[in-house]
């Protein structure tokens, strides 16, 4: 009996490993080579490099805009790199915005090992950047999240003073993730990283959320349940398409809505 039961715990050992695991490493896709810069679509930009609080040396792009009266930080997915925002920061720019956007540590340029901490720390060390490199006012700069980077946006805003957060593309939890990735293991073998759900009620600033109703791979579902307990003022703008290119798939209303959201702070 003691054999067997010896047996179960290891193999329930190693199935909560194997999980943690998938949790810390099987969700980044990073691409180390940057083969195409904002110049090949006519976009002035400065390439940065800038020291995160535990010493990792991060690369970024700040794209400026004549007349800008806000900044937008953006952070990214869990894939590629910032070469692969280019079409995206575009579109943005046509909001009227400057834009610096950095690759966390593991992704492009960046030094460092992937970590959820980390990227706190990489997106930490770029707000910091604007405001005491670039004088750029807490009140000026807007954050921007698509997906993963979404969490990053919550977790920063939830610690320090912005004009506004955009997430596309938002999910509540990574648990909530997992549990639709793996619905036939129990929850409680999920430990809950990226858990916006519990940092969203402390983010103050305006908020809108960009989701598709066709997302195949953040359900509606997670962005409504974050929506829903997210304080005021908060909009919620519904695309079609695909979770990778509602963007382009609503083009018209994407960009119709951030700029409209811009223009009422």
């Amino acid at each position: 009996m003691n054999k067997v039961l010896f047996l179960i715990l290891l193999v329930i050992g190693f199935i909560v490993l194997r999980i943690r695991y998938i949790e810390t490493r099987g969700i980044f896709y990073p691409k180390r080579e940057i083969e195409l810069y904002p110049s090949a679509l006519n976009l002035p930009f400065e390439d940065a490099y800038i020291k995160t609080e535990d010493g990792v040396r991060i690369n970024g792009w700040f794209i400026p805009r004549a007349n800008a009266k806000y900044t937008l930080l953006f952070f990214h997915g869990n894939a590629g790199n910032i070469e692969h925002r280019l079409d995206k920061l575009v579109m943005l720019r046509e909001a009227g915005v400057n834009i610096f956007i950095i690759d966390y540590r593991g992704f492009g340029k960046s030094e460092g090992r992937l970590t959820e901490e980390g990227f706190y720390l990489d997106a930490n060390a770029a707000y910091n950047y604007l405001v005491n490199s670039r004088r750029i006012r807490p009140e000026q700069i807007i954050l921007y999240g698509e997906s993963l980077g979404t969490a990053v946006v919550i977790d920063l805003a939830s610690k320090v003073k912005v004009a506004a957060i955009i997430a596309e593309g938002a999910f509540s939890g990574g648990r909530d993730m997992a549990k639709k990735i793996y619905p036939f293991l129990p929850a409680f073998l999920f430990s809950n990283k990226f858990n916006s759900l519990k940092k969203i009620k402390k983010v103050q600033a305006p908020k809108l959320f960009i989701h598709s109703i066709n997302d195949e791979i953040v359900p509606f579902a997670l962005v409504n349940k974050l929506y829903k307990a997210a304080s005021g003022p908060k909009e919620l703008i519904e695309l079609t398409g695909a979770h990778n290119t509602a963007f382009l798939d609503s083009k018209e209303k994407y960009v119709s809505s951030i700029s409209l959201f811009i223009e009422k702070l």
